[in-house]
């Protein structure tokens, strides 16, 4: 909930920081449809126009990321500090890659680009996850299951 006090517009309404409010509190990724279906039954009056409306916003003020489209959905992240993502082909799921395997490899890369300070960056790895490996049909040539 401290995102909504850190936000830099001036504009505030009960609508819109309970937008932000479940966009920050899920570690899905969601697209403005589940949170509009997550706020819905809360707030009657709500519409999916005006989901897609304060989610550009959230994204032109830096407190929210777009994620790119994933099986047709935009998907948003309220978790706004420099994190690389990952994402199922087989079944859609993101998630942010764990913060040891993070921190390691912006150290690989501060190595191998001392010539080039990173200041932001958005890293997406695409692939299967646990669930979907589990499942014959993947096409990975060369996986091996465990």
């Amino acid at each position: 909930m401290s995102r909504i006090k850190e936000r830099k517009s001036k504009k505030h309404s009960f609508k819109r920081d309970a937008i932000l409010a479940a966009l920050c509190r899920r570690e899905d990724h969601p697209s403005a449809r589940q949170i509009y279906e997550e706020l819905k039954p809360s707030i009657p009056g709500l519409s999916l126009g005006t989901i897609y409306r304060n989610l550009g916003l959230f994204r032109e003020e830096k407190a929210a990321v777009s994620l790119g489209v994933v099986n047709g959905e935009e998907r948003f992240d309220g978790r706004t500090e420099r994190h690389s993502h990952l994402i199922c082909e087989g079944c859609g799921r993101v998630m942010d890659l764990p913060p040891e395997l993070q921190e390691e490899l912006d150290t690989k890369l501060s190595l191998k680009t001392n010539s080039f300070f990173i200041d932001t960056g958005k890293t997406v790895l695409y692939g299967y996850c646990e669930n979907c490996l589990k499942n014959d049909s993947v096409p990975i040539s060369g996986h091996v299951q465990t």
